[in-house]
């Protein structure tokens, strides 16, 4: 028995070195110019920088968590979009919330704005979550996880937190496979709304 299971295991470690060490190149955009997620070396901090080497996210949307309307990209237009994937469950989300909240609180009057997108989670736990911690902008309800598909080829969905930054034409900018502290996300945040 102990001799099947030692391959199985062994090819899952494959796998998911594959997903975090592949490379196709310097920058993470394929061809088309939409987003294909690449951790080079396993970097956690990853910028995307000239603008013109930035690849799109495909049509994100899902139901609000306060309300469960329909939340979609297009409703960010112009905005440059920080995009945090969450849950209640999650000990550096519950760290992080207040760091993200501060940087919100400095930047929306530049024209940027935030959105979670809750994941694995009972709708309870994640209410009582941004309840709790005083949380302004929205999430996206997704316990399933089906909204991640819209983050790129390759997106690393098993990494929670992570945050996406896009810029106001909303291409990928920057993404943090770890928890931010807020001078970790306001200097890049700020530098894209400072972009024409």
């Amino acid at each position: 028995m102990p001799h099947t299971r030692l391959p199985r295991f062994g090819v899952a470690v494959l796998a998911m070195l594959a997903l975090v060490g592949c490379s196709t190149g310097r920058d993470a955009v394929s061809l088309g110019g939409d987003f294909e997620f690449v951790s080079p070396g396993g970097q956690t901090d990853l910028f995307y920088d000239p603008a013109e080497s930035r690849g799109a996210i495909g049509d994100l949307s899902g139901p609000s968590l306060h309300d469960s309307r329909p939340i979609h990209l297009r409703d960010f237009a112009g905005k440059v979009l920080v995009i945090n994937v969450w849950g209640s469950w999650c000990g550096p989300c519950r760290t992080e919330t207040p760091q993200l909240e501060s940087v919100f609180d400095e930047t929306e009057p530049l024209g940027v704005a935030f959105l979670g997108i809750d994941v694995r989670d009972s709708r309870s736990a994640a209410t009582d979550f941004v309840t709790d911690r005083k949380v302004r902008y929205d999430s996206i309800f997704d316990p399933s996880m089906r909204s991640l598909i819209a983050l790129g080829k390759g997106y690393p969905t098993s990494v929670v937190p992570t945050t996406l930054v896009l810029d106001r034409q909303h291409r990928v900018a920057a993404v943090f496979l770890r928890a931010l502290l807020s001078e970790d996300l306001e200097p890049v945040v700020q530098r894209l709304a400072r972009e024409t």
